[in-house]
């Protein structure tokens, strides 16, 4: 049982990650930025729909493109990222070592 829920509430997590990637490409002034954006939203998307998650290599694969995306951007856009990066770091604790 006590598995189930960390898988749940990691499933959540992913749930979230995306929802604030995808918040912030709808505020996103500049284009390109958004469309770098919605890359990691389709990505997390997937791991959401799907039944593969991430791994820790795309994970960080994940953590370090958000972080290049979070100091590219400004305001809302930079907040939203930001959030998506702490719960993706979150998640990333959660994973098993391999």
């Amino acid at each position: 049982m006590g598995r189930l829920v960390v898988a749940s509430n990691m499933a959540q997590e992913l749930k979230q990650v995306r929802d604030e990637l995808e918040k912030a490409a709808k505020v996103a002034d500049d284009d390109g930025l958004r469309d770098d954006i919605r890359e990691h939203v389709d990505a997390f998307e997937d791991y959401t729909v799907g039944d593969q998650s991430p791994d820790h290599a795309l994970m960080d694969e994940h953590l370090n493109g958000m972080r290049q995306l979070s100091d590219r951007a400004e305001n809302d856009t930079k907040d939203h990222l930001d959030s998506a990066l702490e719960t993706a770091e979150e998640y990333r604790k959660g994973l098993d070592q391999a």
